[in-house]
């Protein structure tokens, strides 16, 4: 039988009642639609070329020009650790660490966004190195003041108050990327204003490529890097920055999820909306959500928020973004979860989503079915559908590994006996991605998206719903499912079973 498809979101769009109600944006939508494949397209291409690496002048001239910039941020470092060498011998096992946090520091938004990537990685990465670059989630220097202003009018060729009657000075918040400015618009539309920090693009593409030439000097030096596969790393984390860093692509993952969020029913979960005549490359304009992160809920509202509530609509909105519709949020740590007044979700910060085709989302049912059964030969066989593990590979030897890797970690992992908790989905997770890398094999873009979002429901369910046994939500969640979608669900576990 063959894989039913997507959803042609251009056909949901001209349905949604939603965006009907805004047909200047309706119209905007339409072109964003058309737009994304070949923009996405251009940046795989252009994050490809990024991370080879190459001698050419250009390259050498980025390389000299990080290096010196990373030289004068590590340097004290290294000469006090010279000094304590001499006074007393070898260094802690930490000094290694620490330079490496000193040169992220030293890097500016390039690395900073690395050490990001890094630090929300938990379960995906070592653990030493995620709790080592946590300082990185909340690192950003505003810009300084007026130039976010000055940079709106200069893109647009108007002064702030033939668009805004308020515009706020003090950014709402700041990131590696650039910031966020409170303002409302003359028809008293509350907004706020996204403005990327200047010559940005050009910095992000000459680390890169001073990235690249050292991952491969990395790979020629070190067997470990090699089988870390850092190449294949850095052209990840190329893919992810070019489209983050271009707000056009924001706007497009919002006009998207919300038209998903839509056509499935979701009425507790609150997107942006984006203002169509002010989405640039890097200013974006939109509409202001209420709310507060979701680690600030219970205190925010302690009447309204009913955790075990918010914990079911998130798994089941999480997945039916991904299974039905082939998109999904990118990055739902706890600043992009928000919790409104109503006790409902608010989300933020599209810059980063995830896009799968219909035989990638035959294969995401494929792992979820696997995962639920506790069958790791059916896990491995979904990552091969996918393209994380090559064809040929044998995979009842690597399902031992996994087998043996739950088994050191807690035997009852493996046996599944008592509650499992989102500690353990964790471990479990990690588990497969260890057995992956010892092998030689890197997961795509959308799967370390996706299994850092399963992740994620870590913090969440122990904020909101500590104690969680996600055995209970197996069943109800298969069933709601199948209940909702029986013909495309029935034609992929054909496939399966």
């Amino acid at each position: 039988m063959p894989v039913p498809p997507l959803p042609d979101m251009a056909e949901v769009l001209a349905r949604s009642a939603r965006f009907a109600a805004h047909p200047g944006l309706r119209d905007h939508a339409e072109l964003w639609l058309a737009w994304g494949p070949y923009a996405r397209a251009r940046v795989r291409a252009e994050a490809a070329q990024l991370a080879r690496p190459s001698l050419r002048p250009t390259t050498l001239r980025a390389v000299g020009r990080t290096g010196v910039e990373l030289a004068r941020g590590v340097a004290p470092g290294l000469k006090e650790d010279a000094k304590r060498r001499m006074l007393d011998g070898p260094l802690e096992p930490g000094a290694a660490m620490k330079h490496l946090q000193e040169l992220v520091r030293a890097g500016g938004p390039t690395y900073i966004k690395l050490g990001q990537f890094i630090a929300t990685a938990q379960g995906l990465l070592p653990d030493e190195w995620v709790d080592a670059f946590g300082w990185c989630r909340d690192t950003a220097t505003p810009l300084p003041l007026g130039l976010a202003e000055q940079i709106f009018e200069e893109r647009f060729e108007v002064p702030l108050e033939a668009v805004f009657s308020r515009f706020e000075t003090e950014p709402i918040g700041a990131a590696s990327i650039g910031q966020v400015h409170a303002a409302t618009l003359l028809d008293g539309t509350e907004v706020v204003v996204k403005v990327r920090r200047p010559g940005l693009r050009e910095q992000f593409e000459r680390d890169l490529r001073a990235m690249a030439l050292a991952a491969a000097a990395g790979e020629r030096a070190s067997k470990a890097a090699r089988v870390a596969n850092l190449s294949g790393f850095v052209e990840l984390f190329a893919e992810m920055v070019l489209e983050e860093i271009d707000f056009r692509f924001e706007a497009l993952n919002q006009v998207e999820l919300s038209l998903a969020a839509e056509a499935a029913g979701h009425d507790f979960a609150t997107f942006p909306r984006p203002i169509p005549h002010l989405a640039t490359e890097d200013v974006f304009v939109m509409t202001r959500v209420e709310g507060v992160p979701y680690t600030r809920a219970m205190e925010a509202y302690p009447d309204a928020v009913d955790g075990e509530r918010l914990l079911t609509l998130a798994i089941n909105a999480t997945l039916e973004h991904m299974i039905a519709y082939g998109i999904f949020h990118g990055d739902l740590h706890a600043g992009n979860v928000l919790i409104n007044p109503r006790g409902d979700f608010s989300l933020i910060d599209f810059g980063i989503a995830g896009r799968i085709d219909a035989e990638q989302r035959a294969a995401t049912v494929m792992f979820l079915f696997g995962f639920g059964r506790n069958d790791q030969l059916l896990q491995l066989r979904a990552l091969q559908a996918f393209g994380a593990v090559p064809p040929g590979a044998d995979l009842p030897t690597l399902a031992s590994e996994i087998e043996a890797q739950l088994m050191a970690i807690d035997p009852t992992l493996l046996t599944r006996e008592g509650e499992f908790t989102v500690d353990r989905l964790g471990q479990a997770l990690g588990s497969v991605i260890r057995v992956l890398a010892r092998n030689g094999f890197s997961l795509p873009k959308e799967l370390v998206l996706f299994f850092k979002n399963l992740l994620y429901l870590n913090g969440f369910a122990s904020t909101l719903a500590p104690g969680t046994d996600l055995f209970g939500h197996i069943e109800p969640t298969f069933l709601y499912f199948v209940g909702k979608y029986p013909e495309e669900l029935g034609a992929i576990m054909t496939d399966v079973l």
